[in-house]
């Protein structure tokens, strides 16, 4: 590759850098290589040298490369060296009551909490030092100087009509055609997810879930006295379809409920050809779809994963999605595109909370007006990707060697399978004996799955204390062995 070949989608050094990454996951370049000097890489890619050590420095912070003091830039990873996927789990077929309640609650109290001391791997929430907030304060000041009332009163029930037309802008990267009158505003996430269930079940109702799956809507289904049938999914393409087929088949499934893209917590994403598989096979079957589509844009590769939305001509796909992932989660903005069930969902979130708040609408909707949205999120995707690889090659060389973990191609969560002599809510326990605090697998699944598993998020930047904690995780986990 020389200067004439290079594209102008991305910064010389990224692409610089690409092609490197690619000889080195292609064994072209392979681990304990020396590569050419800074001096010489200017020369061959016809670049400046700070573009070079640009490169190079770009390299390094993934863990690709290191430099020798006084040698030069040596090889040190590869991504031949990843450990095996974990074993996709096959739940008994039947449907379940949920009890993890116990159990979920002394999780939420380490995660929400605020020790300095504690290294925090359990918070599937973005590091601070990511997102843009003296950009978001500006904008909260501007939306109290635009507003006639201070932001005091309530917002209408469906939200901020700007807000609405700029999550009707960002549905554009998915492909979407949506208007501002299609979106509904709600508490985040969870809440929108939460709102479609009410809108669409009864008690005792029966709903399918992927397996493992985020253990929030577990306690929303539970909460909501329903039942759950678990479908199993891979840590790489998600829900299994054929097995939902099947479940539909055997019980009187009412809704079915899914994370499609980089799933919390395997980190799979459905092909593009399987989300329009899954949209024909409920809509045939008279099913609403709940789509979770909260880390859609936390994408590492060059195009955003397509949502099930996008596959709906029926309004069967209730599409859910927040900004808690990628710009600022204690303002708590999700929203739902309901489809045909727009109307009950408005009269649910009416009686749930009348509207969610007026400031935080009004100032998001700013941010995304005048932010830079777009050019944030380029640089958060930037960043998890390399943390992403930092904490892979921290459990390659921390961990037992027969340990699995997820591959992500998006998001920041990793799906952690050890071997079966190790409980890992006891891994919990004597985990936090040490200020380390992670999240385990029992909690992701109705049917008390996954006692050798656990999720770990790389939403913490890399730095020594992370490496600490990695070091005094493996070593815990051998001693249980």
């Amino acid at each position: 590759m020389r200067k004439q070949d290079f594209t102008t989608d991305d910064h010389l050094y990224l692409q610089v850098a690409g092609g490197l990454e690619k000889m080195i996951s292609e064994d072209v370049l392979r681990i304990g290589d020396k590569l050419p000097s800074v001096r010489v890489l200017s020369d061959e890619y016809g670049i400046s040298m700070g573009t070079a050590f640009q490169a190079y420095y770009h390299l390094e912070g993934k863990g690709l490369i290191e430099s020798r003091p006084k040698s030069g830039y040596y090889v040190r990873f590869n991504q031949h060296r990843f450990p095996d996927l974990p074993k996709m789990n096959q739940p008994a077929p039947l449907s379940h009551d949920i009890s993890v309640k116990e159990m979920i609650a002394s999780i939420y109290s380490d995660i929400a909490s605020h020790n300095d001391k504690v290294i925090n791997f359990a918070l599937a929430a973005p590091d601070a030092s990511l997102l843009p907030t003296a950009k978001i304060n500006k904008s909260v000041m501007q939306a109290l100087r635009n507003s006639k009332d201070s932001c005091i009163s309530y917002e209408h029930t469906q939200g901020n009509t700007e807000l609405r037309k700029q999550v009707a802008r960002l549905s554009f990267n998915w492909g979407g055609k949506v208007k501002a009158d299609d979106v509904v505003i709600t508490g985040g996430c969870l809440e929108a997810i939460t709102l479609c269930i009410k809108a669409i079940t009864k008690p005792g109702d029966m709903v399918a879930v992927e397996s493992p799956n985020y253990f929030g809507i577990f306690q929303s289904l539970e909460n909501m006295g329903l039942k759950v049938v678990e479908i199993p999914a891979s840590p790489v393409t998600g829900l299994d379809i054929d097995s939902l087929q099947q479940a539909i088949k055997k019980f009187s499934i009412k809704a079915c409920v899914i994370i499609p893209n980089f799933n919390n917590p395997l980190g799979g994403c459905m092909p593009d050809e399987n989300k329009k598989r899954l949209v024909d096979i409920i809509t045939k079957s008279n099913i609403p779809l709940i789509e979770d589509d909260i880390y859609g844009e936390l994408y590492f590769g060059k195009n955003r994963p397509r949502t099930c939305k996008y596959y709906d001509t029926k309004g069967m796909v209730m599409h859910c999605s927040s900004l808690s992932k990628s710009l600022a989660p204690g303002y708590r903005i999700g929203w739902v595109i309901p489809g045909k069930f727009m109307e009950q969902v408005k009269q649910i979130k009416r009686i749930h909370n009348i509207s969610s708040p007026t400031l935080t609408q009004a100032a998001i909707a700013h941010y995304l007006q005048h932010g830079r949205y777009e050019y944030h999120l380029k640089n958060i995707r930037k960043a998890l990707h390399t943390q992403c690889l930092r904490y892979l090659q921290a459990i390659i060389d921390y961990f037992p060697e027969d340990t699995n973990v997820s591959r992500p191609h998006g998001g920041f969560i990793l799906w952690v399978q050890l071997n079966k002599k190790v409980n890992t809510f006891k891994l919990r326990i004597e985990a936090m004996k040490h200020n380390i605090s992670i999240v385990p697998g029992k909690i992701f699944s109705a049917s008390h799955n996954y006692n050798n598993c656990f999720r770990i998020s790389f939403a913490r930047p890399w730095d020594d204390e992370a490496d600490y904690g990695m070091m005094m995780l493996g070593k815990i986990i051998k001693k249980m062995l």
